[in-house]
């Protein structure tokens, strides 16, 4: 893991792959829980019996549930220490190129993609590309903006 104390810090490795996160395997108990959370109770997530003679031969991760793995991965990735509050701004960009089957492994990847100081801290955008494991083809790729405040 990576740890930048401060702006400047953060600043200096924009454009540089920080690394990646540990692997974390997709049960259906959670999905089953963010089907719950959500209200998104769709066959293709929730139904192993059905879903195993969809499209995909077995229940897959919600989109959204990748997406918000993001914290949990990105903090096996990176730390930023020495600001007093960090901010979830949104997002600027969300792919999701490959479905995540129930059983499968992901891991995330980060990189300082833009820094920009503002009269308050600054606004990071952060580049994610979350792999499956023995797939070619990631299931998320997004750049998430989050508001740094010294």
């Amino acid at each position: 893991m990576r740890v930048f104390n401060g702006l400047d810090e953060v600043e200096k490795v924009v454009g540089e792959h920080l690394g990646y996160s540990d692997w974390l395997e997709i049960t259906q108990e959670r999905v089953n829980l963010f089907a719950e959370a959500t209200g998104d109770h769709q066959w293709i997530h929730v139904d192993p019996e059905k879903a195993a003679s969809g499209p995909y031969g077995t229940t897959i991760a919600h989109g959204y549930l990748t997406l918000s793995l993001l914290p949990v991965l990105g903090a096996k990735i990176f730390r930023l220490d020495g600001v007093k509050m960090k901010v979830n701004y949104g997002s600027n960009k969300v792919r999701y190129p490959a479905p995540v089957p129930v059983g499968s492994k992901v891991r995330a990847g980060a990189e300082f993609k833009t820094f920009d100081r503002t009269a308050k801290g600054a606004n990071l955008v952060v580049g994610y590309t979350v792999e499956i494991e023995g797939s070619d083809r990631p299931a998320l790729v997004a750049e998430t903006v989050v508001v740094l405040v010294p």
